[in-house]
């Protein structure tokens, strides 16, 4: 096992967490010099809070935790390829590498909806890598959803 599915492997016991919660199934781990500085996994259910996705809740708690918005030099790994609202959040706070599990084709803008990763807007540029334990990850967010259609 590699450093990249080791963390994602924590992200994804963050993800199990939220489903446990029953919230959706992303889970985020930071890491810095290989030191983990934060966990989180979503939580708009139980906070009403439709910000609460695993990455802003990561983010806020990285901040506290470092006692600075600026997360530079660190690594975020996220169970699900991240929507408009996480990705802009982690360029304002300089992370330095994005590592995601499972492709999200309905919101995803990493490149599976849309790529917003090179859009000059952004005054930052980010390494990302995705498909990181992507069967895992994949399959969590699958068994949340399936009883949850109609059409199952």
């Amino acid at each position: 096992m590699n450093n990249d599915e080791k963390w994602m492997a924590l992200a994804i016991k963050q993800a199990v967490k939220a489903n446990i919660e029953g919230e959706v199934p992303v889970g985020a781990v930071l890491i810095k010099d290989g030191q983990l500085i934060a966990q989180a996994h979503n939580q708009p259910i139980s906070t009403n809070d439709a910000t609460a996705h695993a990455e802003i809740q990561l983010l806020r708690a990285a901040g506290k935790n470092q006692k600075n918005y600026r997360l530079i030099d660190t690594t975020i790994y996220v169970t699900l390829e991240p929507c408009a609202m996480c990705l802009g959040a982690m360029m304002h706070a300089r992370i330095a590498k994005m590592v995601f599990g499972a492709s999200d084709l309905k919101t995803g803008v990493c490149g599976s909806r849309a790529d917003l990763t090179t859009e000059s807007f952004f005054n930052h540029e980010m390494e990302i890598s995705g498909g990181v334990l992507e069967k895992e990850c994949k399959e969590l967010l699958q068994s949340f959803f399936k009883p949850r259609r109609k059409d199952n």
